[in-house]
């Protein structure tokens, strides 16, 4: 029935990973890997459907491919999903099932840390395979990938400063940041080093009462629905996706939208609707990408400093996109997927494969 339902016309492969001893239930996908290896993290969810799980995964691994390619990386497009509960069916012996699948594709495909899944759980997945990133510093890996996630949005955001405002600072600027989780939390404290006025908020309200303890000088409101009514400069959507609705660009009265959250435009038309209102919109696969930039780092022996030079970069890319996109008089999401499908086609149209790595 999925495959009469969905179309997986564009992903060179789909792996099925079913484990009786253990109860896993999992999908790998791999949208293109022209560039290298798939890299993407593994979600940890209770789908109600096995159609549900497949869709998503397809919509997931088709991002990372053009978060990857935009970022710079020699990595294609993957991701994987584990159906089931991560507070009730998560075990050692299911992640390790799940690694001995990733190790089977032979390095096709990386995983890494998503939804439901944590550092630790990518040490377990990592005694099964040498394909797991996003491991503890005492395993060798990169730990929290938020470290450089929040750096590569602050970079971002700085070039939008620059194109807006020109200048590539957020001081004196007003920021309300939506989500203070781990990557709104540490974006809130490179802002204030940098003299922004911050506002937030959470449904969490105990993660609010934190930031505010470490920053005093930040302010809160209720909900995302006051912050953006607020007199912003900038909007910064770091917690669930589809963040950029109808209702919302309607009243929003910042000039630019930076976050980390992931598929913030809750329809392709949203970015058209934000360019009519003159709201400069910071891609969120260009400038989120500094999380998985931490993790590729792993696969050369994790450097910090390395992986935070090239997660700088963010602000170059951030800045050719808006640029690209006043010259071609178009959205900046369409600006970096231009960007990112002509890198893709520049890596050639041939899979990558461990016996036949891609020529340089």
């Amino acid at each position: 029935m999925a495959f009469d339902l969905i179309d997986l016309t564009g992903h060179e492969q789909v792996a099925f990973c079913s484990d009786r001893e253990t109860g896993l239930r999992a999908v790998i996908a791999l949208h293109d890997t022209s560039l290298g290896p798939g890299l993407g993290g593994t979600r940890f969810h209770p789908y109600p459907t096995m159609d549900a799980a497949l869709t998503d995964v397809l919509r997931l691994s088709r991002a990372m491919s053009y978060k990857n390619a935009v970022a710079g990386l020699d990595h294609g497009g993957g991701k994987a999903v584990i159906i089931g509960d991560p507070g009730r069916d998560k075990t050692p012996e299911l992640l390790r099932a799940y690694g001995r699948f990733v190790q089977s594709l032979a390095g096709r495909y990386v995983t890494a840390c998503d939804v439901g899944t944590y550092v630790t759980d990518m040490d377990v997945v990592g005694e099964e395979t040498r394909w797991a990133t996003g491991r503890s510093p005492e395993r060798g890996g990169a730990g929290d990938s938020s470290v450089l996630t929040a750096h590569g949005v602050f970079q971002g955001m700085r070039a939008a400063a620059q194109h807006v405002w020109g200048e590539p600072t957020l001081a004196g600027r007003r920021v309300g940041i939506a989500g203070v989780g781990k990557v709104g939390a540490r974006l809130a404290e490179h802002l204030v080093e940098d003299g922004a006025e911050v506002t937030v908020t959470d449904v969490d309200r105990q993660a609010v009462e934190r930031l505010r303890e470490r920053l005093p000088g930040v302010t809160a409101v209720e909900d995302t629905v006051e912050l953006v009514r607020r007199d912003l400069d900038v909007y910064s959507p770091n917690a669930l996706g589809g963040a950029l609705d109808e209702d919302t660009v309607a009243v929003l009265r910042a000039r630019v939208v930076c976050g980390g959250a992931n598929n913030q435009l809750a329809d392709p038309g949203t970015a058209d609707e934000l360019a009519r209102r003159g709201i400069t919109y910071a891609p969120d696969f260009l400038v989120n990408a500094g999380g998985v930039i931490q993790v590729s780092d792993e696969l050369h022996g994790f450097d910090m400093e390395r992986a935070r030079a090239r997660t700088s970069t963010i602000f170059d890319h951030t800045l050719e996109v808006l640029r690209a996109a006043d010259e071609a008089g178009t959205t900046p999401a369409a600006a970096a997927d231009r960007l990112a499908e002509q890198r893709m086609a520049a890596g050639g149209r041939t899979p990558w494969l461990p016996e036949h790595p891609r020529r340089a």
